[in-house]
């Protein structure tokens, strides 16, 4: 497995591979958040959200 570090841009590049457009990609972080809004968090983290941009994202 690679060292290499994951990212915001890496993920939604993965994202938009797989089909999923602006309004899934939405869906995705509400279902996420009402679920596991502490797991949420965390995952933004790891992909080296600012804690900014993850409040923002969090109150989608």
């Amino acid at each position: 497995m690679s060292n290499e570090v994951m990212s915001k841009v890496k993920w939604v590049k993965l994202f938009r591979e797989i089909g999923l457009d602006e309004t899934t990609m939405k869906q995705w972080h509400r279902e996420f958040e009402a679920r596991y809004p502490e797991g949420h968090q965390a995952f933004l983290e790891w992909l080296q959200v600012s804690q900014d941009e993850i409040s923002q994202i969090r109150a989608l």
